[in-house]
């Protein structure tokens, strides 16, 4: 799984930093969070690519999505055939409906617009959901959370073959479904004589703009990556609280209540303009797993919680 730090800056862009987006590739599934202005430019700066099949938008603030239109726009001129599904807050269908149609012109290609309530199920796939959550900022929003199902636990092989007499083949595979085999000599193997426990899936958490607020810890729980709101230094708390935002020193307590590995924080105020580290410093002091304030640009992956014993 990658994650591509697309635009990383608050309200107001920056020399170095555009409006708020992030695409997330899940082993080929592509997603993209937030649309601020120009992110086409920057997928085309970073490598994204333009596969993406699902828009999740956390708010109607124009730095999260006055660069649909253009986007829209562009993916038209190449012909694009994919249909394309955005997710919105609640109450937004109208006007992300108007920011697709902003040219004057229908997109060639199908666009669906669903609004999509805290709590609830946004896309429903086999092996993951990304599920949304409450935030709270000035105007209705959500969080999102990609959060993969946990995986089938490894098959010990050399204990299948070699001492319970297993022979290699179709018998594998069934054991490993949970399945029980029945062997020439009359014995049943069992799936747990030879499958390990099953091992956990990953999990992305992207808030958006926020106060810090318990359905974070409860979405964000044990995740590997949690990418949150730090617009502000605590010295500006005040002005957090009244903007609906928070501060680094915030962030990171939620992160530690989460139990998350790693906390990416975003939203970088202008104020701060090539002053990042200051943040960073302060949400390590609070918080014990990697932290760091990504550049636009900045592409990471996510690998699954047992990683080193893949």
């Amino acid at each position: 799984m990658r994650v591509t730090f697309l635009g990383t800056s608050g309200a107001v862009p920056t020399v170095e930093r555009a409006p708020s987006a992030l695409y997330l590739n899940r082993e080929g599934d592509e997603f993209l969070l937030d649309c601020g202005e120009g992110t086409q430019r920057q997928m085309m700066r970073f490598g994204t690519g333009f596969g993406f099949s699902h828009l999740f938008v956390t708010h109607l603030h124009g730095d999260h999505v006055l660069g649909i239109p253009g986007l829209i726009q562009s993916l038209d001129f190449n012909d694009r055939e994919a249909p394309l599904a955005i997710h919105g807050p609640p109450g937004s269908k109208r006007h992300l409906k108007g920011l697709v149609h902003a040219a004057g012109h229908d997109p060639s290609f199908p666009v669906t617009v669903h609004e999509e309530r805290p709590g609830s199920v946004a896309l429903d796939r086999e092996e993951y959901e990304i599920r949304t959550f409450e935030t709270e900022h000035r105007t209705s929003s959500v969080g999102y959370a990609l959060v993969e199902e946990d995986r089938k636990g490894r098959f010990d092989r050399e204990k299948a073959e070699e001492e319970l007499g297993v022979p290699p083949g179709p018998a594998y595979g069934k054991l490993h479904e949970g399945e029980s085999v029945e062997l020439d000599d009359g014995r049943v193997i069992e799936p747990e004589q030879v499958v390990g426990p099953p091992r956990p899936g990953r999990r992305v958490v992207y808030t958006g703009d926020t106060r810090p607020v318990d359905a974070t810890v409860e979405a964000a729980e044990d995740a590997d990556l949690l990418v949150h709101d730090a617009t502000f230094l605590d010295e500006d708390a005040d002005r957090a609280r009244e903007t609906a935002h928070s501060t680094a020193v915030e962030a990171a307590q939620i992160a530690r209540r989460a139990g998350a590995k790693r906390l990416a924080l975003t939203h970088l105020s202008s104020r701060y303009a090539g002053r990042a580290n200051r943040l960073e410093r302060e949400a390590a002091g609070v918080f014990d797993g990697e932290v760091f304030f990504p550049d636009d640009g900045t592409r990471i992956e996510v690998p699954y919680p047992d990683a080193d014993g893949e």
